[in-house]
């Protein structure tokens, strides 16, 4: 495959129409169902869906079909089939042989205040290269990606196997609506030889990364109550425990607070030595960049840990992270009064190789059993994934990534574990376990996923999308 072709191609696509249609869809708040009770009636989803197809069905590709699969209680799904060209092959061969590239269009929240005042997550913003927005690199690129991908394979000339695209709208909440559509359309999505994820992040924006490990996740709600109602601080303080202190105490039953290192037993992974050692030659690769792509305050920074145990620390450790509280009225309207009670969001980050679920049992265990003071101590569980390991690349698929990545961006590609998840990777792997995975993206260093200031790279959007045309291309090879 001529890849300055295909790169020329799909910078053409891009600029033609990708440039604007993505600035569109950032300004679409269709924010994933967990975190928006009226995702199923005020039409945002739809909003992002017709946009994102009316884009599709624009574009020069040949020999395909797009639909919008809704249940009346989930997210849409767009689902598009491309027919192979390979000569010889029959229809149902073509089934067997299927390529399935994944992505998702539905967004984590806006979170208005964490953006710089001249950004916002609904109003595009570029500066240079860069695109601002929430969700354009997390993860509304990918359906653009897949297409033009496909595109340049077929203004070649070349042939490439059938390939299904899924889209989903649920992604952000776990993929719990995905997995009921995989079923519901597993005769037509046939047997995947490789998977295609478009979802996952990048060390730098130099060369392409493939992610080798994805963290699970699990959330819940600490609630915490002392009191059936407030009392005044200067009655109760002394004689009633304060809820928030109650809640240090059981945190520490999970968390040292020194090191940060997680607890619970049912936490706790193996590292081997392999892992190790990928973690130091990427570690020799990214250097200062690990902690250097956080905005941190000050002069603040994270010294104490060599570079390949902060990434150990970041893809195969759990940590937990503190993302919500209720029970706290806001600074000016904080009166003397001892609060009834104090809530808390855990964000949990599981190990690839732990279950999810038994961790989530260990976690509630900790924190419930033998409460201070008898004090009423729930913690709800709302999401909870495991994380995912890569199977090794097969020697095909492994020398297609090699010069793609040395052909785009003139240097070698590498694995990188990453903190994230994709539940829906475990799930496929389990689906078609003898399937080749390819999971990749440009989440790179301050890309700002999930938070403000969120921005995809398009140079980098389009050099990526150039080598997924040729991993593509070289799948469909003999």
């Amino acid at each position: 495959m001529d890849l300055e072709k295909a790169f020329q191609d799909i910078d053409k696509i891009w600029t033609d129409s990708v440039d604007e249609t993505l600035s569109e869809y950032i300004s679409v708040p269709n924010v994933s169902p967990i975190f928006d009770p009226e995702w199923n009636s005020n039409g945002f989803q739809e909003q992002a869906v017709e946009l994102l197809v009316n884009w599709v069905k624009n574009q020069d590709i040949k020999n395909y079909s797009i639909e919008v699969v809704k249940d009346d209680d989930k997210t849409p799904l767009i689902f598009i089939e491309v027919d192979s060209s390979l000569k010889g092959e029959t229809k149902e061969e073509s089934i067997e042989n299927t390529c399935l590239l994944y992505g998702h269009f539905d967004k984590q929240p806006p979170l208005f205040n964490d953006w710089d005042e001249d950004l916002h997550p609904y109003k595009p913003v570029w500066k240079g290269k860069k695109l601002y927005g929430r969700g354009g690199a997390d993860d509304g690129y990918s359906i653009f990606a897949a297409i033009s991908a496909l595109i340049a394979i077929q203004n070649q000339g070349l042939e490439h196997p059938r390939c299904v695209i899924v889209i989903e709208g649920c992604e952000e909440s776990g993929s719990v609506h995905l997995i009921p559509y995989i079923n519901k359309l597993s005769d037509r999505i046939g047997t995947p030889k490789l998977i295609v994820c478009l979802d996952s992040g990048a060390g730098n924006y130099e060369q392409m990364w493939v992610t080798s490990s994805l963290r699970g996740i699990l959330v819940g709600d600490l609630i915490v109550k002392i009191l059936n109602e407030g009392s005044h601080s200067g009655k109760a303080s002394g004689i009633v425990p304060d809820s928030f202190r109650i809640i240090r105490k059981l945190l520490d039953r999970i968390e040292d607070q020194d090191t940060g290192e997680i607890l619970v037993p049912e936490l706790k992974a193996e590292i081997s030595e392999e892992i190790r050692q990928n973690s130091k030659n990427t570690a020799e690769v990214l250097g200062d960049e690990i902690k250097d792509e956080f905005a941190w305050v000050g002069e603040a920074t994270r010294n104490d840990v060599p570079l390949d145990e902060l990434l150990l620390n970041k893809t195969y450790r759990a940590a937990v992270s503190y993302t919500g509280i209720e029970g706290l009225p806001n600074l000016t309207q904080a009166g003397n009064v001892l609060r009834p009670y104090t809530a808390l969001k855990l964000s949990m980050r599981v190990p690839p190789n732990v279950d999810a679920k038994a961790a989530a049992a260990g976690l509630k265990q900790a924190l419930e059993n033998d409460p201070p003071y008898n004090a009423s101590v729930e913690f709800d569980i709302n999401k909870c994934a495991n994380g995912w390991e890569a199977p090794l690349l097969c020697d095909k698929l492994k020398t297609a990534v090699q010069e793609s990545s040395q052909s785009v961006f003139g240097k070698d590609f590498l694995f990188i574990g990453e903190g994230g998840s994709i539940p829906f990777m475990g799930l496929l792997q389990q689906k078609f376990p003898e399937a080749q995975f390819t999971v990749t993206g440009l989440l790179g260093p301050k890309s700002n996923a999930h938070a403000g200031n969120e921005f995809i790279d398009m140079d980098y959007a389009r050099k990526l999308t150039t080598c997924i045309a040729n991993i593509v291309y070289v799948q469909g090879t003999n």
